[in-house]
């Protein structure tokens, strides 16, 4: 038995050590037999290598089931597989031999399975590949290698589209990243369930990073619209993103003027058809109906014969009712004024306003809303002047009341807001002016222009005004509107409103690369004679480099329509606009009053928006779950205060220090995470690594607050100490970071009530009182520098010393352009101005006779 076994021993082993002796030449068993995995070619072939007819290709393995690679050659005598750099063991191969009919070649193929296990062992080190050899009598030759990979599709996508808002014919861009797969998904677009195709429908287009462009939004657009990913695994579909087209409503043209009436008058009409509003669109902004009188020749003429006598007496009875009516007037008055010295006029209503404001300062310990703003010096000086009794370049003519008169407050009726009070009498109110701010919002919306108005009396500020000007101002926002002496023209009383516009309210179109840079503010009403400017103060959240952007002024029309009014850097000083762009305020100098944003364009990607980080959490916590809220928002005061009234009543707190992000025109996204908590008591429950806010989310503006949310989760409700690193960051760009460390059940941190309660000045002052430099220094300063002085020392050195030599060609086009650099100093230094600094710059001017007095608070 053995010497019957010895020679197919000896054969299976000769085999085994194949990888070693196949290279060398062919074999055959002791025994004589050929083995099964060898064929000797004719001897006219012998000379040939072997070439492939068939390659082995990439292979994908779905789920559980194998994958097949095939390998052909001829002419070839063997043929044996090698996965990553290990011979396949030759029972695992398949071999069939055939003949070329038209070679008369052997031909040989060879199989081999390759399972989910055998890539398993080295999947996340390395591919996993194979590769076939062919020998022949003459040589061997290698083919490609075929990659096996395990094929996947995650549930998630990095990134779905969000619904928005979009005015007919506006370019709309839908982003979508889908989740990660092997092999790469495929992308298409679905709008209510029907595949988009842009080849039938060229309105839309699927740019290579799979974001989906309507490139002018169509009615028939407006829809739910899903990302689709799928491969050969599986199919994934994003959350659906609501797009809404909206049509603002469009006057149509004026009709022709109606036939003169019997009250002498006539009208025309237009209708809010051209488009008509839809899909949530506005109504159309302002009047349907205008009237006017007739000349007298279009009057028709109803009288005539006996009718034209009666006319003649009545016109007679009623000049003679006239002039009794008159007489007894004039009786009254002479009367009232007996004992009355005509020629002394009240001066305590230019000198009230010289004793000193006090401002509080900062309370210990609470995050000023703006670090910029210093608090009010201890030792500030302000600059007095005794009265001046017998000037008369302030006299007025007109009764003045003094500010301690109860009986002289005045209301505003329903007639025209411009119309002086009746008998040339005018009440100066100097200090505050404590009115109810709902009555007047409410008074204010009936008339027809300010019906669009927001009724939000918490942003809004009013008051009454004269010639001696005054100040509006917007707790908490950085929004003011100063009304320097002499704007309103004597003998004239307004009342002026100033409110900031909530974004929801407002549909700003922007294009391209432009962005909100402030708020949307509104002065009024629009209309009023102003004889100088007056100065609209708010903040903006660009980099203020001129060299980024181009920032434009828009205003809103009388039709609700929004047009450039001024590109800044390019401002014309002939007209009625003129704006400072500071580090983080615009002052805008304005002739007229409305409705006024700033838009930002980026001239490259090196334009940057200011966000604030802001972090809040529950003040209190009584289960296991515990959140914090991240808002990245416009850095504004107007926005930061919103999101604090709005945490107020949701119960939150602030648990760190707002943090400034420069947020580029990168295309690129914001990114959050939350590291390096106690695993040991908390844990975070997102299930990615990271949280994103798309890059237009933020970039347009119109979205007044976005936050992500921190969802985690303590194992225990005795554990109350939080310690961990919250990250924000712009994918290629800046980054901040939020060490946080406190205790969740004891709220040891300033309120945030008194956070709010930093800004504590009136709302509304008027008169002397709303002003730094008392009235009658202001008046010799523009007095002394006024005129060109030929070493120099007037107006222009003024503007050098307080850093504002960029407007001489601004400051020269008025007619006291001292009294416009004072508005502005005013303008800038209302809250933390040193009268005391404007008094050296005059020393230094070597204008002693505008030097009066420094003296104390102490002392006055």
């Amino acid at each position: 038995m053995p010497s019957l076994l010895g020679p197919f021993v000896r054969c299976r082993f000769r085999a085994a050590l194949l990888v070693l002796w196949l290279v060398i030449a062919d074999f055959t068993c002791t025994d004589g037999s050929e083995h099964a995995d060898t064929a000797a070619l004719p001897a006219a072939f012998s000379d040939l290598l072997p070439h492939f007819l068939v390659e082995p290709e990439d292979e994908y393995i779905v789920k559980n089931k194998p994958v097949t690679l095939t390998c052909r050659s001829t002419p070839a005598t063997q043929i044996y597989f090698k996965c990553n750099g290990e011979w396949v063991h030759q029972d695992d191969h398949l071999i069939e031999r055939t003949v070329d009919p038209a070679t008369a070649l052997p031909v040989m193929q060879v199989t081999i399975e390759i399972t989910r296990q055998q890539v398993e062992k080295i999947f996340g080190l390395d591919e996993y590949w194979c590769q076939c050899v062919a020998w022949s009598t003459t040589g061997t030759q290698k083919s490609q290698k075929a990659y096996i990979r395990i094929a996947y599709l995650r549930k998630n996508f990095e990134e779905e589209p969000q619904g928005k808002e979009v005015a007919l014919d506006q370019e709309v861009l839908l982003r979508c990243h889908p989740p990660e797969g092997v092999p790469q998904a495929e992308v298409e677009w679905q709008r209510n369930e029907d595949v988009i195709d842009p080849g039938s429908d060229p309105n839309f287009f699927i740019t290579a990073d799979h974001n989906l462009v309507i490139k002018k939004a169509r009615l028939a657009d407006t829809g739910n619209y899903t990302c689709v990913a799928k491969n050969i695994v599986a199919r994934r579909k994003s959350t659906s993103a609501t797009v809404l087209v909206y049509v603002d409503g469009g006057w149509s043209e004026w009709s022709k003027w109606s036939a003169c009436g019997a009250d002498c008058s006539m009208w025309r009409t237009r209708e809010c058809t051209q488009p008509s509003p839809g899909t949530g669109g506005k109504d159309c902004q302002g009047l349907d109906l205008q009237s006017q009188n007739c000349t007298s020749e279009q009057c028709p003429q109803t009288v005539n014969g006996a009718e034209d006598v009666a006319l003649y007496v009545g016109m007679v009875a009623v000049a003679l009712c006239l002039t009794l009516l008159l007489i007894v007037v004039v009786l009254v008055y002479r009367r009232k004024k007996e004992g009355l010295d005509a020629d002394v006029a009240d001066s305590s209503i230019l000198t009230t306003g010289f004793q000193p404001m006090g401002i509080k300062p900062s309370k210990p310990g609470v995050w000023a809303p703006r670090p910029r703003r210093p608090t009010h010096s201890k030792n500030s000086h302000l600059l007095t002047i005794q009265p001046d009794l017998t000037t008369t370049t302030t006299s007025y003519q007109g009764t003045l009341r003094s500010r301690h008169d109860a009986t002289g407050k005045f209301s505003i009726t329903n007639g025209p807001l411009l119309d002086p009070l009746p008998n040339g009498s005018h009440t100066l109110h100097n200090g505050k002016l404590n009115s109810d701010p709902a009555e007047f919002v409410s008074r204010l919306s009936t008339q027809s222009y300010f019906k669009t108005l927001p009724r939000d009396v918490a942003n809004t500020s009013y008051g009454t005004f004269n010639f001696l000007g005054g100040r509006l101002t917007i707790p908490n926002t950085g929004i003011s509107l100063l009304i320097p002496p002499e704007a309103i023209p004597r003998g004239k009383i307004y009342e002026i409103y100033l409110t900031v516009q909530r974004k929801e309210d407002l549909r700003l179109p922007l294009s391209g690369c432009q962005t909100l840079l402030s708020p949307v503010v509104s002065c009024g009403p629009p209309g009023v004679i102003l004889s100088r400017p007056v100065i609209l103060s708010m903040d903006h959240c660009s980099d203020a480099c001129l060299d980024n952007w181009a920032v434009r002024l828009k205003k809103q029309n009388y039709e609700g329509a929004w047009e450039d009014v001024l590109l800044m850097g390019e401002e014309m000083v002939s007209e009625p606009y003129y704006c400072q762009l500071e580090a983080e305020t615009c002052r805008l100098f304005s002739e007229q009053l409305g409705t006024f944003a700033l838009v930002g364009e980026s001239l490259h990607m090196g334009a940057s928006k200011r966000l604030r980080l802001v972090l809040f959490s529950d003040a209190y916590c009584s289960t296991l779950e515990y959140n914090i809220r991240v808002y990245c928002m416009d850095d504004t005061q107007d926005v930061f205060k919103e999101v604090m009234q709005m945490e107020r009543q949701l119960g939150g707190r602030l648990i760190d220090e707002p943090h400034i992000l420069l947020f580029k025109d990168s295309y690129h996204n914001l990114r959050l995470s939350i590291h390096d908590m106690p695993q040991a008591h908390w844990r975070s429950k997102l299930l990615a690594g990271y949280q994103e806010i798309p890059f237009y989310h933020i970039w347009n503006g119109s979205q007044r607050y976005l936050h992500c949310t921190f969802t985690l989760e303590r194992l225990s409700l005795s554990t109350c100490e939080l310690t961990c690193q919250l990250c924000v960051w712009q994918v290629e760009g800046e980054g901040q970071s939020f060490g946080l460390d406190f205790n969740i059940a004891k709220d040891t941190r300033a309120l945030d009530s008194e956070f709010l309660l930093m800004d504590n000045n009136a709302t509304a002052l008027a008169g002397p009182s709303a002003f730094q430099i008392p009235y009658l220094i202001r008046q010799k300063i523009c007095s002394s520098l006024d005129a060109p002085c030929p070493n120099g020392a007037d107006w222009r050195m003024l503007a050098q010393r307080l850093k504002l030599e960029r407007h001489m060609s601004f400051f020269a086009s008025k007619v006291s352009p001292t009294s416009v650099i004072l508005d502005l100093w005013e303008a800038q230094h209302f809250h933390s101005g040193n009268i005391n600094q404007l008094a050296t710059v005059m020393a230094d001017i070597g204008k002693q006779e505008a030097m009066i007095f420094l003296v104390s608070d102490g002392e006055c």
